[in-house]
């Protein structure tokens, strides 16, 4: 039972801090070092169920969007690109800020989670991220859409993409805050950073998924997937949901703020 309280408790965890823009692995991290919420004690699989979860929250959430997207990319490979076209646009502007980030993550992972997993790293993050929040709200223009942006600002968000390995940067708060100096309005930076997720979140949840059926599994971790995938997939989908809400309406401060508030949290109890 506390096996499975747990995995209800990551899974939630996951789904949550995966679109807010205040770091999962962050989270995760801090939750392992304070909690003893470990989840690779659930092995690959619940990894591949809480990838699996996040990307069913996109997908659905943003649905008539990655249509529109993906019928405008085959129109473009069968009668020729138009990039004057919103949709066709969009497609190719989420594929170039893909490539970078999978490049970087499929090179560097291995590196980024061993070397740079402390609770102080977490720590400077949090801060470093929030302050740029303050700066992005203050210099950004927010005033385009995204389909306005060129390939080169593409590309930049998709390296700030790449910078989440790092914890407590945050995946979403580093391509959103780029989005906003880059002039985007706040609720487009978040619908973009939401959309070049999913390229990423599925290619790695499929390299794993390989993995897991190889190697079969258990009845326990079976239940410990659709407890994870579920949880994160439901807890997911509301936090976009509630995110894209909140930004379209209030600045990204009150996250800032957050992120200062943990790091000096967690810098207290470390130093205790």
């Amino acid at each position: 039972m506390l096996e499975l309280l747990q995995a209800v408790l990551l899974g939630a965890v996951q789904g949550l801090t995966e679109f807010l823009p205040v770091s999962s692995s962050g989270h995760l991290l801090l939750g392992q070092y304070f909690l003893g919420l470990d989840q690779d004690r659930f092995g690959l699989s619940f990894d591949v169920a809480l990838h699996l979860g996040t990307l069913v929250a996109v997908v659905v959430f943003f649905r008539r969007d990655l249509l529109r997207m993906a019928g405008a990319f085959v129109r473009s490979l069968t009668r020729g690109r138009d990039l004057s076209e919103p949709d066709q646009r969009l497609a190719y502007l989420v594929l170039a800020a893909t490539v970078p980030a999978a490049l970087i993550g499929y090179l560097w992972e291995d590196f980024f989670e061993t070397a740079v997993r402390s609770p102080w790293v977490v720590v400077f993050n949090l801060a470093f991220v929030g302050l740029l929040f303050l700066v992005a709200e203050a210099v950004g223009r927010k005033s385009r859409r995204a389909e306005k942006m060129g390939f080169a600002e593409a590309v930049g968000i998709g390296l700030a993409q790449a910078a989440a390995l790092v914890p407590g940067v945050s995946r979403s708060g580093a391509t959103i805050t780029l989005g906003l100096l880059f002039g985007l309005r706040r609720e487009e930076a978040a619908r973009f950073s939401f959309l070049m997720s999913a390229p990423i979140i599925a290619g790695a949840g499929t390299l794993q998924l390989g993995e897991v059926l190889a190697e079969g599994m258990g009845a326990e971790q079976a239940l410990m997937f659709a407890v994870g995938f579920l949880c994160s997939a439901v807890v997911g989908y509301l936090a976009i949901r509630f995110f894209i809400s909140f930004v379209a309406r209030y600045s990204l401060r009150a996250f800032a703020y957050y992120r200062f508030a943990l790091a000096a949290l967690v810098a207290a109890l470390l130093l205790l």
